[in-house]
C-alpha cells in the first residue's frame, strides 16, 4: 500500500468518479469521511508504544502504508493530496534550489512569496475535483497554516477551518462533517516537533502521543455516527546517533555550490553543471561517507526512480545534482545551519524502515 492510494480511494468511496479506489474501500458507510494525519507518526510506534495509546490501538489496523522519497512533510502530503508521486506534483523536498534562482532556496512549509504555489505544484488537488462535484471538503489545522503558500500549493480545493487548540480542531471536524457527502482533512504537528526536539521515545513525546490519542477518542465522542475515520501519517522518525557537519574536516563542501533538503536527505547543487561534475562530486561523497549513505547523482535518481517513474521537466530542473541519503543514525549538517540542525534529536527524510513506513488505522461509528 502506497500513501498515493489512501485519499483517491477514499475520495471514490464518496463517489468522486475520476478517483481510483486502489484500496477496494467500496462505497463510504455513510458519506462521512474524517481523515486525521498526525505528523510524525511512523509505523513502528504502533507496536511499540501501544500501551501509550489506548484508543488508536484498538483501531482497526488497516496495513503498513509506503511514502515516497523523500519522507518528509512536504513531500507526503503532496502525494497524499493529488495521489501522484514526487516527479509529477514536483515536491521534492523540504528545501530546494529554485531554479535559475541563482541559488536561492525554497522552504516547502515557510515558502517564499516570489513563488506562485499553483506554477510550482501544478497538479489539481483531489480537494479541487471533489469539491467540483459537490462533496463537502474541509480542512483543519492550526490558523497559521491557512493561507501558507503550501497549504494553496497542495490543499487548494478545500475550505479551512483554522483552530489552535484541541477542543476547537474536535469542534471544526465535528462541524464540517454534519453535510453529506464530506470529506475532512484533520491535521496536527505536535508529536513531530516533539520528536524533533526531543527525541522519539522522550518523556515529551510520549505526552505528545498520549494527548494525540485522547484526541482521537475525543473525535469518537463528538463526530456524528456513520463518519469513517481515517489515521494515518506522512513519516516516521529516527534519533540521531552521529553529526557530519558538511566540510568540518571532510572534504564534503568541494565543488558544492548550494545545499538543500534536511539532515537525511540532502539535495546538493554544484558549482559546475555538467555530468562528469555530479559524477566526481558522487564519488568523493560515497568514497568518504562509505556505507553511511547512499549518493546518486541526478542521472542515477532518475534512472532508479528515487522520486517516482515518471517525472515532471520542473522535477528534473529542481532536484539536486547529486543527491545524499543518510543511513544508520546518521545526519549530515549544512555548515551555515548546523548549530539549528545539530540542536534536533528526531529526524527523518531518509529511505529507513522506520522513516518511510506508516500505518493506516481506521473505524467507523456506530
Amino acid at each position: 500500500m502506497h500513501l498515493s492510494q489512501v485519499t483517491p480511494s477514499i475520495f471514490s468511496s464518496l463517489g468522486l468518479d475520476s478517483a481510483v479506489d486502489h484500496l477496494a474501500l467500496g462505497q463510504s458507510p455513510m458519506g462521512r469521511e474524517l481523515l486525521f494525519l498526525i505528523d510524525g507518526f511512523g509505523f513502528d510506534t504502533l507496536s511499540q508504544y501501544a500501551d501509550v495509546m489506548p484508543t488508536m490501538s484498538r483501531m482497526f489496523n488497516q496495513g503498513l502504508v509506503h511514502t515516497s522519497f523523500p519522507s518528509t512533510t512536504a513531500t507526503s502530503l503532496a502525494t497524499l493530496t493529488t495521489g501522484e508521486l514526487p516527479g509529477v506534483h514536483g515536491m521534492l523536498g523540504y528545501t530546494v534550489q529554485v531554479p535559475r534562482s541563482g541559488g536561492r532556496l525554497l522552504n516547502a512549509l515557510k515558502w517564499d512569496e516570489r513563488v506562485d504555489p499553483e506554477n510550482w505544484q501544478p497538479v489539481e488537488t483531489l480537494f479541487q475535483r471533489a469539491s467540483k462535484t459537490g462533496i463537502s471538503v474541509t480542512h483543519v489545522a492550526a490558523k497559521r497554516y491557512e493561507n501558507s503558500g503550501f497549504t494553496r500549493a497542495v490543499f487548494r480545493g478545500a475550505e479551512y477551518r483554522g483552530a489552535n487548540v484541541v477542543a476547537d480542531l474536535v469542534s471544526e471536524t465535528k462541524q464540517a462533517l454534519q453535510k453529506t457527502p464530506s470529506f475532512v482533512y484533520l491535521y496536527v504537528n505536535d508529536l513531530d516537533a516533539a520528536g524533533h526536539t526531543d527525541g522519539v521515545g522522550s518523556d515529551k513525546w510520549i505526552a505528545a502521543l498520549s494527548a494525540v490519542d485522547q484526541m482521537v477518542s475525543q473525535l469518537m465522542k463528538e463526530v456524528p455516527k456513520g463518519t469513517r475515520i481515517w489515521v494515518t501519517s506522512d513519516h516516521g522518525m529516527i534519533n540521531v546517533q552521529e553529526k557530519i557537519i558538511i566540510g568540518q574536516d571532510n572534504p564534503l563542501l568541494t565543488g558544492i555550490s548550494v545545499i538543500a533538503g534536511e539532515p537525511r536527505a540532502r539535495h546538493l547543487y554544484l558549482e559546475n553543471d555538467s555530468a562528469q561534475a555530479r559524477i566526481d562530486a558522487a564519488s568523493l561523497w560515497q568514497g568518504y561517507l562509505q556505507e553511511k549513505a547512499l549518493v546518486l547523482t541526478r542521472e542515477q535518481a532518475i534512472s532508479s526512480d528515487l522520486f517516482g517513474a515518471q517525472l515532471s521537466a520542473d522535477s528534473i530542473d529542481r532536484m539536486g545534482e547529486v543527491i545524499a541519503i543518510a543511513r544508520g543514525g546518521l545526519v549530515l549538517l549544512d555548515p551555515e545551519r548546523a548549530d539549528k540542525e545539530g540542536a534536533m534529536v528526531g529526524h527523518h527524510g531518509g529511505d529507513s524502515e522506520i522513516e518511510s513506513q506508516v500505518g493506516l488505522l481506521t473505524t467507523t461509528l456506530s
